[in-house]
């Protein structure tokens, strides 16, 4: 069945089952029909999704801010607080241990706890997103996701992360800044997508390495720098789809006085020399195959970053035991049969359109920040341990509420049923969160980094858009980036006094003039590891990073060897040579 998205207005697909069908990928139709609610032995199904899927995602990703943070109070204490949310957000919100310990009304047990805190009856003269958006903006939010964290303030969506900074999405971390999606890893600096690693600086997508910096899709690698595609490397520099290898460069073999006296030509402890040697590595890596997709034991699975799976379709950075699943992106292990999800929890399971659900959901659509073992909820937005439950937000172990107005058993299944009606009339059932409802402005979220827009692009689409500006910390001096030491060695101390003002670089397409400051912990850091101080802010070296991974789309073109049809990411009109995986392994191995 072919439908056309209501957003972009492209074809997409909607697949039934056949005699043929193999895997959850054949059969859309019937999952939609599995995760639909029962109601006196009556299915209410969820219809097909009017967005293609980028557009479902896209729109999921509004409701996510990951790496913006700002002061404000919190509104149970009045004490200042570091919150995703801004200081004139239309938002409760309180410190994050507050809001999950018992200390508010709402969530005590006593005098009926949340269902008469917030509870709203159900309008049948109001849209069901109307009376939800009311609802959100009433119930108190946490400023951050954190669990378990020291020394962490500014970390959003981690857990057990110690001693870091600017870091989301990342769990069992320690030391760290500036990182994003890096697990169980310490003492790394402006990564992406890091596991098992230490003493990394500006790595994406590497994994048990250590002290290896500026390198791309790597494994097992030490003591390197620009390196792409390498395993069980190491001093090693300028190199790609090496295994095994000591003192190289540029793939040349080199003895170990013969490396060590080359290496010292690059001046990789200057600026000038990290920036020449990024300009070589950027002309030579198109020279070597690459890999349609970065997939490992991925049975009958498409997308990239899939470990460990079958019968994905469309997934991104998966691993681990994801089973029957489509359009996920970021799936934690043992995620099974679920579609269009974002950042779900380990042991999850028919979880549809859901935005962070955590470990243990069983069951729920339409779902944003529901953790820690609940089932059974549609519509939900940062509930804890809840099940049977519509359209609620900031319950805890609570069962059959609905707007978080307590229901029996009995009148909660009779009322769901005329609501669901109620939604397909006004043709919200089936729909996620509006990002009208969102709390963040477009250019605050993860969406604008996947689908990036101008101002005048996003509000035309209607989405919100985000133009305040904290108040930048009282410095000693600003000084231009260009007129920085060359060496770390050369920089004093002071430089934590100071603002960094980036200069205009149009050969690398940079142009901005936000200042920013060095933290104690990063210059310790550059000290330790010989690294010259950055010219660029945090935010655009992130955003530096995110556009040397391929887009998370795929494209059918054929290997430049064998010239078997293959899916993969890099896109027919580059310039990269892309093999199939038997071709790759061939060449390198």
């Amino acid at each position: 069945m072919i439908k056309i998205c209501h957003q972009c207005d492209q074809n997409f697909e909607i697949t039934r089952p056949t005699e043929q069908s193999f895997g959850r990928a054949d059969d859309d139709l019937k999952f939609y029909e599995k995760v639909s609610p029962i109601f006196e032995g009556k299915k209410y199904l969820i219809p097909a999704p009017s967005l293609c899927p980028d557009c479902r995602l896209q729109r999921r990703l509004t409701s996510r801010n990951d790496r913006n943070f700002y002061k404000r109070k919190c509104d149970f204490s009045g004490k200042e607080i570091i919150s995703m949310y801004k200081p004139n957000q239309n938002l409760k919100v309180y410190d994050h241990e507050i809001w999950w310990s018992d200390k508010w009304p709402a969530r005590s047990d006593h005098s009926g706890g949340e269902a008469t805190e917030y509870a709203q009856k159900y309008n049948f003269n109001q849209s069901f997103f109307e009376q939800l958006s009311k609802l959100i903006c009433n119930v108190p939010h946490p400023n951050v996701i954190q669990l378990g964290n020291e020394n962490s303030l500014y970390t959003n969506f981690t857990a057990w992360n110690k001693n870091c900074y600017i870091c989301s999405a990342g769990n069992k971390l320690e030391d760290s800044a500036y990182c994003y999606n890096v697990q169980e890893s310490k003492d790394c600096f402006d990564c992406l997508n890091l596991l098992y690693c230490e003493l990394c600086y500006q790595t994406i997508h590497c994994e048990n390495c250590y002290k290896l910096y500026f390198s791309p899709h790597s494994k097992n690698c030490q003591e390197s720098y620009f390196l792409e595609d390498c395993i069980g490397c190491s001093h090693c520099l300028l190199c790609s789809n090496l295994q095994h290898k000591e003192y190289c460069i540029l793939n040349k073999q080199y003895t170990k006085e013969e490396y060590l006296k080359k290496i010292q030509e690059y001046k990789l402890n200057t600026y000038d020399g990290i920036i020449n040697a990024f300009n070589i590595w950027q002309k030579e890596r198109i020279k070597y195959p690459k890999k349609a997709n970065h997939n490992i034991f991925a049975e009958n699975c498409t997308g990239e970053y899939i470990s460990h799976s079958k019968n994905c379709e469309n997934c991104y950075l998966i691993h681990k035991n994801n089973e029957d699943c489509k359009h996920i992106f970021a799936g934690f292990p043992n995620l099974k049969d679920s579609y269009d999800c974002i950042y779900t929890g380990e042991e999850a399971e028919l979880i549809y359109e859901g935005m962070c659900s955590g470990d243990g959901t069983l069951k729920c659509a339409f779902v944003q920040v529901v953790v820690t073992g609940s089932a059974d909820i549609y519509y939900g937005d940062y509930l804890i341990n809840c099940q049977y439950c519509f359209g609620c937000s900031g319950l805890k172990n609570k069962k059959y509420c609905i707007l978080n107005k307590q229901y029996t058993k009995e009148e909660y299944e009779k009322l769901v049923p005329k609501i669901i009606e109620h939604m397909i009339k006004t043709g919200e059932w089936g729909e996620f969160f509006p990002s009208s409802i969102s709390p963040f402005g477009y250019n605050e979220t993860v969406a604008q980094e996947y689908f990036p827009l101008t101002k005048e692009e996003a509000l035309t689409k209607r989405f919100k858009w985000s133009d305040y500006e904290p108040e930048f910390p009282k410095v000693e001096k600003i000084i231009p980036a260009n007129l920085l030491p060359d060496t770390i060695n050369e920089i004093p101390d002071d430089i934590l006094n100071w603002a960094i003002l980036p200069v205009d670089m149009p050969c690398q397409g940079i142009s901005t003039n936000r200042p920013f400051k060095i933290i104690a912990p990063e210059l310790k850091f550059y000290r330790e590891q010989n690294l010259p101080i950055p010219h660029l802010h945090p935010d655009e070296r992130h955003k530096q990073r995110m556009e040397l991974r391929n887009p998370r789309k795929l494209w059918k073109r054929n290997c430049m060897k064998c010239n078997a049809e293959i899916q993969t990411t890099y896109s027919p009109d580059r310039k990269e040579i892309v093999y199939c995986d038997q071709c790759y392994l061939k060449e390198v191995y």
